[in-house]
């Protein structure tokens, strides 16, 4: 048994397989998975039952799990914004969400970068999250120190 935080093998193998400058989307329960996303992305459903699991209970284990280096949030066609995203920003001290209108958000989710795609029970709107995977700092000794997330 592991002693790491996330412990799920699909989302596991998905991140190891994508490195530097793979994106991973956190979906939210209205998301169109299936067809809003690349076909040879590694689909993981955890949406058992209405807000379970949340998009941001996925991000809290995911951040301790992989540095990332951008965010990508759905704006919604009225302008304003989520209060979800506050929750985003939280979980992602030092990155700016960089909004996209609905269909340009679809199209980078269907991009050749997209190497996981997580179905969530989220029934919050506009609760999606296209995030790229960034790199692991080098400590001092040369081993892994805190990275950048």
């Amino acid at each position: 048994m592991l002693k790491y935080r996330l412990l799920q093998p699909d989302i596991l193998r998905a991140l190891a397989e994508g490195g530097h400058g793979g994106t991973v989307l956190i979906a939210d329960g209205n998301y169109p998975l299936a067809t809003g996303s690349r076909d040879g992305a590694r689909r993981v459903y955890l949406n058992l039952a209405p807000d379970m699991l949340r998009v941001t209970e996925i991000l809290e284990v995911l951040v301790d799990a992989v540095p990332f280096e951008a965010a990508q949030v759905m704006q919604p066609d009225g302008g304003a914004e989520p209060a979800i995203f506050a929750e985003f920003r939280e979980l992602l001290p030092g990155l700016a969400l960089q909004p996209l209108e609905r269909f340009a958000f679809y199209d980078a989710a269907r991009g050749p970068n997209l190497t996981l795609a997580i179905a969530t029970g989220e029934r919050r709107l506009y609760a999606n999250l296209l995030l790229t995977i960034g790199v692991v700092q080098l400590g001092p000794e040369n081993g892994p120190a805190s990275a950048a997330r």
